[in-house]
């Protein structure tokens, strides 16, 4: 489901910085900034110093606690749980439709975040393109091609702002295999594993693989950031939360839900997609750009420009219905998937974006991450999330949310997310 377009190329990435990165932080907008400027005399209150603490090739680095992620909450007896809504984005890169800058600017002007699943062949240049070795492939094939110097540049710009601004960098893996013949749905176990080990690895060198030495490093450690994912064409599911939960990863996406509240599944959250109202039709709509394209022009990328209006408006109403249907009803957290591309004259795109703006502003609304909504979910009381799973599609308590959500929950232990601060 995947775009199969190769990245663009873009403007190299302008921060950069002595290799040894020697007195040097990372700024608010991702940018190396060196620390001997002239300082004001004796500031009242100093802001602390970034830490920065390269690992391996200086690609990632250690530089403290990711910003901008509140501290989940446990609900508290009586109170209306918040509604939840996950934009979420396959193969992210950026390319010269600058979607992924775009989509990110959005984000803030509509207090959200997101979650950008990263191809990790999207790091890893054409000419390097040996190093990958596909899990029933040969070496250095892929489906979705790979990248060239300044495009790797753009698109570890836009990784590093994001993670700054609070968003979340999953993966989709690396080179897209659907289908019979090698494809994700036949792997194994050790399959998946191999594949995930090699998007990581593609993400801690990128420096050594296009020679940008003196560029900044991304400023997260990939093998703690990374902790869900999406797979390609939603096959595969079985064998890689397998994988995923051995490798200590939290949740998974792959799959198809109704309106819900999440439960684990195999140890991980299941936290796929879901089936929303699809106007003019008597079926429902998986919450995904590509099944509405292909529900509206087959597989062609490009269908009839006369409809490329109506197409984007269906979507845009079907994923506001299913807002609604959550909003108004039982609560349960929207999951929207996407891609970076220009189907149908950028239709699903815009619709998106004015899905965003719509929902993301209201009262009691939480736009974010998978990661912060799976913070969430292990902040509360077991016992309250499995009352909250009873409510049916589009089911709001019949006694409303005060008397429904009464009963006194147990304390969240100390040191878990949700739990007391301590006393000072």
């Amino acid at each position: 489901m995947a775009a199969t377009h190769r990245i663009a190329a873009g403007t190299v990435v302008a921060a950069v910085c002595a290799a040894s990165l020697a007195g040097c932080g990372i700024g608010t907008d991702g940018s190396q900034q060196g620390t001997h400027a002239p300082q004001k005399a004796k500031p009242a209150a100093p802001a602390p110093k970034s830490v920065v603490r390269l690992i391996g090739d200086g690609s990632t680095a250690y530089t403290g606690a990711q910003p901008h992620l509140p501290r989940p909450e446990r609900l508290k007896p009586g109170q209306k749980p918040p509604q939840f809504v996950v934009f979420s984005w396959d193969g992210a890169g950026e390319d010269s439709q600058r979607l992924f800058s775009h989509f990110r600017e959005v984000a803030k002007a509509n207090n959200a975040t997101m979650t950008y699943f990263l191809s990790g062949v999207y790091l890893l240049p054409e000419d390097k393109r040996s190093q990958y070795r596909p899990p029933q492939h040969s070496p250095g094939r892929s489906d979705i091609g790979f990248n060239d110097a300044r495009g790797i540049a753009d698109t570890v710009k836009q990784l590093r702002l994001a993670w700054l601004e609070g968003n979340e960098i999953g993966t989709h893996f690396n080179g897209h295999f659907c289908g019979r013949g090698g494809g994700v749905g036949e792997w194994s176990v050790q399959d998946w594993k191999d594949e995930i080990s090699q998007a990581k690895q593609f993400v801690k060198t990128w420096k050594s693989n296009t020679g940008m030495k003196d560029a900044a490093p991304l400023p997260f450690d990939y093998d703690k950031e990374l902790i869900g994912a999406r797979t390609p064409c939603l096959e595969g599911q079985e064998n890689f939360t397998q994988a995923a939960r051995e490798l200590g990863f939290r949740y998974d996406t792959s799959g198809v839900n109704n309106q819900l509240w999440p439960k684990k599944k195999q140890g991980l959250w299941d936290l796929s997609m879901q089936l929303v109202p699809f106007p003019g039709h008597s079926y429902e709509q998986l919450t995904m750009d590509y099944n509405y394209m292909v529900n509206q022009s087959g597989t062609t990328t490009q269908g009839d420009p006369a409809k490329h209006q109506l197409w984007g408006d269906q979507m845009r109403d079907s994923l506001l219905k299913g807002f609604y249907r959550a909003y108004d009803g039982n609560r349960a957290p929207l999951i929207i998937g996407n891609h970076f591309e220009s189907w149908n004259g950028g239709t699903y795109m815009r619709a998106v974006e004015e899905v965003i703006e719509h929902v993301c502003t209201k009262a009691e609304v939480r736009c974010v991450s998978f990661r912060q909504l799976a913070d969430w979910l292990d902040a509360q009381d077991p016992n309250t999330l499995e009352k909250l799973r009873t409510l049916t599609v589009g089911e709001a308590p019949k006694e409303g949310w005060p008397a429904f959500m009464a009963g006194a929950p147990a304390p969240a232990p100390k040191g878990v997310p949700g739990a007391p601060a301590a006393k000072r």
